[in-house]
């Protein structure tokens, strides 16, 4: 049974991302995790805040034993690939994560294991000195000037060779394999004491310049097995979104008339709770509209329009707690499922800086 559906009217000016074109997916990320479950620390409070530029996650986690807990606590990262870069607004690789414990900022290091396939090719990159986690320093406008991957271009013919056999590259030198990375620390857990831990990042946000397929809902449902990759995307997305029947129905009508509705989400990975002691005791949701303006992080925003609407699936009530934020709070929640927050525009122009 689908959970109760929350879609909200707002009023500001948004961002649109500067992509007119296909839609794009987002690469979800969540909590940070215990690396050997212990269920002796339990998670007594979350507050999870979530905006298009920042998603911010506050914890308290008690030890109520006798004897301190010390084990590693990890933030992964879900495996991204060299075309994530492109399909997705903002970095798939999380680079700007910060950690605070008890309010102090707290160093941390990085694991990144590249593979193809099942095949680990770690190593292989690292000997022939190809930064593994941006694909060999890409950048855009090194595509632009056919020069996808410095690091590659930069390897020894004897080097390209071995890349290229190992399918590490693609006969137009472009990276092949994908990427598993975390941040990690080690984390003393006080006997019968509380520890706050904190978490930040800039979020890689998936969206489109218009909703085309989704919307029909059971009409393109009924035509699965012949609807195409695109189509099946966006069929999922209006689903993972949980939009009311008025403002579905709202929104099909625009789309038929050849009206445009943009729309961006984000994603958390709920059920990384779920490797700490079960349940969560007290869990706080804080969804943010943007301001007129605000960009973030995510530099591929400009504002755009003056109306909004947020959609996301949730089993419980939620409150408007001011003009900007929306909040949800359930108690001894142990999640099952995964969060999307949907923000959208109906009848909007698409708009570049």
């Amino acid at each position: 049974m689908r959970k109760p559906t929350l879609a909200l009217a707002l009023s500001l000016l948004l961002a649109l991302p500067l992509r007119a074109d296909d839609g794009a997916g987002s690469i979800a990320a969540g909590g940070i995790i215990l690396m050997k479950r212990e269920l002796r620390i339990t998670m007594a409070k979350e507050v999870l805040q979530i905006s298009l530029g920042k998603v911010i996650v506050d914890y308290d986690f008690c030890n109520d034993s006798d004897e301190d807990i010390t084990t590693l606590v990890a933030f992964p990262i879900p495996r991204y690939g060299y075309g994530d870069w492109d399909e997705t607004f903002g970095d798939p690789t999380f680079s700007d994560f910060s950690l605070a414990i008890n309010g102090v900022p707290t160093k941390f290091k990085t694991e990144v294991r590249a593979y193809i396939g099942k095949r680990e090719v770690t190593a292989l990159l690292a000997r022939e000195h190809i930064d593994s986690s941006t694909f060999g320093h890409f950048n855009t406008k090194a595509e632009e000037s056919s020069d996808p991957s410095p690091d590659f271009t930069r390897a020894a013919p004897a080097a390209k060779a071995v890349l290229r056999q190992s399918g590490a590259y693609d006969k137009d030198n472009y990276p092949s394999w994908k990427v598993d990375k975390k941040y990690y620390w080690t984390q003393t857990f006080p006997a019968h004491g509380t520890v706050h831990i904190r978490h930040e990042y800039s979020p890689a946000i998936g969206g489109s310049n218009s909703f085309s397929y989704g919307l029909r809902g059971e009409q393109e449902l009924a035509r699965k097995a012949k609807r195409t990759a695109d189509e099946a995307q966006e069929i999922d997305e209006v689903e993972s979104m949980c939009f009311e029947p008025a403002l579905r129905n709202r929104m099909l009508s625009m789309t038929k008339q050849g009206q445009m509705v943009p729309y961006n989400y984000v994603d958390f990975i709920l059920t990384t709770a779920n490797t700490w002691k079960t349940p969560i005791e007290d869990f706080t949701l804080i969804v943010e509209r943007p301001s007129a303006g605000d960009q973030g992080k995510n530099k591929r925003y400009v504002p755009a329009s003056k109306q909004s609407l947020v959609s996301f699936c949730w089993a419980g009530p939620v409150e408007k707690s001011d003009p900007q934020h929306f909040t949800a709070h359930l108690t001894n929640f142990v999640p099952d499922k995964e969060l999307r927050i949907g923000f959208l525009y109906p009848g909007d122009a698409y708009k570049e800086n």
